[in-house]
């Protein structure tokens, strides 16, 4: 492996520019290609199997032509206070904007308020309902505008009108704020860690790149394959992040090289196959781990994966390739102020003086303290997971929203004018081919459910065509996000057998919120499967990594720490509302159900990251003869500010995304900048020496009939010695002589 990369790293460098122009050709294809794409959509989430998705399509069976996740629009008016919307001109205002919202060729029907008994039982609030031709991701900015139009047309009478529903939501994608708040942060890391403009902005430039590849492909694969716009923001998050960090490990192995002495094709050659080599098994962890959310059912959740994937894979080959390849346009310039004064090669360890880096002293004091560092690290995030133990799970709609968005306001008009649980009621789809009387099988489960505790309204029953099949609403007395709601639907289904029996009819519990409450079920069942899986797998990497039993088991029980650990912050922010204001979270309420799980698989490709990052070069200098204790601080001496620098670039990325409206972006930004905080500076950083100190040689332990089993990867670089025609191998402290 390392042998290979060192060719391409001195390849890319001596071919610099054939290797930019490839990439700039790809990116001009990739960017044309995406100008006549579709872009991404808001494809309706759905998930195989589970009860909510099975009546979701027996409806569209059923009901042909009326498609169940086809938009609406909710245009809710409120009376000024002491007056009621059914009085004299107020009236008039509401009947005249409900006439002009049925003009356009996408509206199929709209439900007058008085005619439906839209109207609460004060009078104060009505709301008329808008049905589109068309799914919420084709309504287009047209009919959106007439409906603000009629509402604006309302408030000008008095009236305080708000809308929502699906059509009314234009979609996300990355609004540019949090990408400029994480490129300023990581500018300003990398200027600290480098003091060199050039070596700074060079991970920035060829981060932006990758990204700018990254994305523009997700638009033009987004029709084909329905990619949502969460979909494109998370691929901006990852790609920027690893972009930044992965350039950044190969550049500064490539300033050491040159400060050992080597010519600037050589440094970059090594470089590429040492620091490149951990890169390369990195990213393959975040990938596979990514990749891996398909096994969890989610179509939505594995179309996340690959993209975020996909993203990750090209910002891998641009660190190897065009890093190198830039490095060889401006080979001095990455170099501190100091080297190129200097005009020479600085001495090896030029800045550590006789006490060493803070690195080296961070880990002499390890080392004198291992047990107490073992314990706080393990107790502090012990507590701080403690919180993860009453994690709930759901989908966060309009209630989660910022009460400066209209959706949230009609939100709140409608829970207060009709009840709490008015916003999410249980849509009950019943099939009555078999019954002898159709419509009194229907009548007899609807009067059952009607006298179900928690129901407080029931609808009329709406008929197909062949009148064997109705659906009708159920109302819930408490919220969508609410747990008794949750135990409603368990209730309806428990008692489901003897209903059925009395109506011999079949009926199933569908709905937004049903479905939401069947996914969070899912979701949370596979969560503890998922974290064997992914823990199992980093051990098995990382045994062939290292060549070491107990390293891998070490680094999978710290990933499961730092997971655990930021799922407890997350849930004391967002679902208990600990510290809530200051992060902008204005609701609190269930976890969105696929965070968790998506959070896991980054967070387990990052944090292998850091592992392979810094324990290869501990095992580096262990492999060329130092103390198992000696080779700790030589390995934080040559790494530690390089991962302290890339951490505090991840966590700066992450929490830009804190600020976005969605509400899975903004969990999972808060949540990643939290994981990479944890596993880096007190698993990685305090926790991994701690161990590797009270482990001694005993770390590096592997049966002699397991070492014959496993492939050899050189990820130290230790076969670099014999790949270069120009050099005779490195010398027992590591470093190496050049023929220049």
């Amino acid at each position: 492996m390392a042998t290979f990369l060192y060719r391409l790293g001195r390849g890319a460098f001596r071919r610099r520019g054939r290797v930019v122009l490839i990439w700039l050709g790809v990116l001009v294809a990739v960017v044309v290609g995406a100008a006549g794409a579709s872009g991404p959509s808001d494809e309706e989430f759905s998930m195989p199997g589970i009860e909510s998705q099975k009546a979701f399509d027996l409806m569209e069976e059923r009901f042909p032509g009326t498609a169940a996740d086809g938009a609406t629009a909710q245009v809710v008016f409120v009376a000024p206070d002491g007056q009621k919307v059914t009085a004299g001109d107020t009236r008039k205002a509401v009947e005249d904007a409900v006439g002009s919202l049925g003009g356009g060729p996408q509206v199929a029907d709209v439900e007058d308020p008085f005619a439906s008994e839209a109207v609460s039982e004060d009078g104060a609030t009505a709301y008329a309902i808008v049905t589109y031709k068309v799914e919420p991701s084709e309504v287009t900015d047209a009919s959106r505008t007439a409906v603000d139009k009629a509402a604006d047309q309302a408030r000008a009478t008095g009236l305080t009108v708000e809308t929502g529903g699906s059509a009314m939501d234009s979609g996300g994608g990355p609004g540019g704020t949090a990408e400029i708040v994480g490129l300023a942060a990581a500018a300003v890391v990398l200027l600290f860690t480098f003091g060199s403009l050039a070596a700074a902005g060079l991970p920035l430039l060829t981060a932006v790149v990758g990204v700018a590849l990254s994305l523009f492909g997700i638009v033009l694969l987004a029709g084909p394959l329905g990619l949502s716009a969460d979909t494109l923001t998370l691929g901006m998050m990852l790609g920027l992040a690893v972009g930044i960090d992965y350039a950044l490990f190969v550049v500064s192995r490539y300033r050491e090289e040159r400060g050992r002495g080597l010519p600037p094709q050589e440094a970059a050659g090594v470089a590429v196959g040492t620091a490149g080599s951990a890169v390369v098994f990195a990213g393959v962890t975040v990938v596979i781990a990514l990749a891996g959310l398909s096994v969890v059912g989610i179509p939505t959740l594995t179309k996340m994966g690959l993209a975020a994937a996909g993203a990750v894979t090209v910002a891998v080959l641009v660190a190897l390739t065009v890093v190198p390849a830039l490095l060889g346009f401006w080979p001095n310039a990455v170099l501190s102020r100091k080297v190129r004064k200097a005009g020479t090669t600085a001495p090896r360890d030029r800045d550590t003086g006789g006490r060493g880096n803070l690195g080296t002293r961070w880990a002499r004091f390890v080392l004198r303290r291992p047990v107490a560092v073992l314990v706080l690290g393990v107790v502090g995030l012990g507590a701080l997971a403690v919180p993860m133990t009453s994690l709930q799970l759901g989908m966060p709609g309009d209630e989660a929203k910022s009460t400066a968005t209209s959706e949230r306001r009609a939100y709140d008009a409608l829970a207060e004018g009709f009840g709490p649980g008015f916003n999410g009621p249980l849509t009950i789809v019943v099939d009555a081919r078999e019954a002898a009387d159709p419509r009194a099988a229907v009548r007899t489960i609807s009067d059952r459910i009607s006298d179900t505790d928690g129901i407080v309204a029931v609808s009329q029953a709406g008929f197909n065509e062949a009148d064997d099949t109705a659906v009708f609403r159920a109302t819930p007395s408490t919220s969508p996000t609410d747990e008794k709601t949750k135990d409603l639907v368990e209730t309806i289904r428990h008692d489901r057998p003897a209903v059925e029996e009395q109506a011999s009819a079949t009926f199933e519990v569908t709905g937004t919120t049903a479905l939401n409450i069947d996914i969070a079920a899912k979701v949370q069942s596979a969560l503890v499967p998922y974290l064997v899986v992914v823990g199992g797998l980093a051990v098995v990497l990382l045994l062939v990594i290292f060549r070491s039993v107990l390293v891998p088991v070490k680094a999978a029980l710290g990933f499961v720490l730092s997971v655990l650990a930021a799922l407890g912050v997350l849930v004391l922010v967002f679902q208990e509302g600990h510290a809530a204001d200051l992060f902008g979270v204005e609701q609190t309420g269930p976890i969105m159900s696929l965070m968790p799980i998506f959070m896991m698989g980054i967070v387990f490709g990052l944090a292998m990251d850091y592992e392979v990052f810094l324990v290869s070069r501990v095992r580096e200098a262990y492999t060329r003869g130092e103390t198992a204790g000696q080779a700790v601080v030589s390995g934080f001496q040559h790494s530690a500010r390089v991962v302290t620098a890339a951490a505090l670039i991840m966590v700066a990325v992450f929490s830009g995304f804190i600020g976005e409206d969605g509400s899975l972006i903004k969990m999972l930004g808060f949540s990643l900048a939290a994981a990479v905080l944890f596993d880096a500076f007190v698993v990685r950083m305090a926790i991994v020496p701690a161990v590797l100190a009270l482990l001694g040689d005993r770390a590096w332990w592997l049966p002699t009939w397991l070492g014959r089993l496993l492939p050899r990867v050189d990820v130290e670089g230790e076969g670099l010695g014999h790949a270069r025609p120009d050099s005779p191998g490195p010398h027992p402290d590591g470093s190496v002589e050049a023929r220049v």
